[in-house]
């Protein structure tokens, strides 16, 4: 079942394109790569999806109802879920206090609340420092939070948008290996990344963005392969 679908989406700053023609999907269930050097317009692409820029032209809908052009939080509402780049935790709430926002858009509060201990139990840094403020942690453990954050939502889509951004090595590899946890759950990931290898490593399908926001491949990473590998795709087939 396609839960997001994009059909020749066009965005523009002022005259300039930033994406030109985007046609992708998101089924669901799977983990969704959108790779691409620096300013190709992947964010673009999900500032787009979650309303805070509006398509010139094209259609975008949601389990088959058109969001394109709703509020950010009525888009926000039908079951999407965001990560922004650099995590935008908020530094002077607690970790706890970080959390609850996470479910303010909920009407069970009780089982919000059952939620977030769960929560503090799956991420034990954050169990740790529930009571210190966001500012307290490290840039690891704060998009820990941030992800945290955003599955308290119970979203139907998890959107990430350069999660690894800033990380030391080994702190990448722990987001990717939490990942890779969220997908064998089930969880339906749409994942903006320039870590284009490990990205392809993990995703059910992958998507290359060029700059000017065009897409160059759309596949697995065996059909990746069979065409040249990264490399060749960021050259061009």
């Amino acid at each position: 079942m396609n839960l997001l679908t994009l059909t020749d989406v066009w965005v523009r700053y002022g005259r300039v394109p930033a994406v030109q023609g985007l046609s992708m999907h998101v089924d669901e269930g799977q983990l969704v790569g959108l790779v691409g050097n620096n300013g190709a317009g992947k964010t673009t692409t999900l500032s787009t999806v979650t309303g805070v820029l509006r398509p010139s032209a094209g259609t975008i809908e949601f389990e088959g109802k058109e969001i394109a052009g709703q509020a950010p939080d009525r888009i926000l509402r039908h079951g999407l879920s965001l990560v922004p780049e650099n995590r935008r935790i908020f530094a002077r709430l607690s970790v706890r206090e970080n959390l609850q926002i996470g479910t303010s858009g909920r009407k069970d509060r009780a089982k919000a609340k059952e939620d977030i201990e769960e929560m503090l139990g799956r991420f034990p840094v954050l169990e740790r420092y529930h009571d210190q403020p966001g500012a307290n942690l490290s840039g690891g453990e704060q998009q820990q939070l941030a992800i945290a954050r955003a599955l308290l939502a119970r979203p139907r889509l998890l959107l990430l948008d350069e999660p690894t951004l800033g990380l030391a090595p080994l702190i990448v590899d722990q987001v990717f290996d939490l990942l890779e946890q969220l997908k064998s759950e089930g969880v339906t990931i749409l994942l903006v990344e320039q870590n284009a290898a490990r990205t392809v490593s993990i995703a059910d399908r992958v998507y290359i963005m060029r700059t000017g926001g065009r897409i160059e491949f759309e596949g697995t990473g065996d059909e990746l392969a069979a065409r040249g590998g990264l490399e060749t795709a960021y050259i061009g087939f």
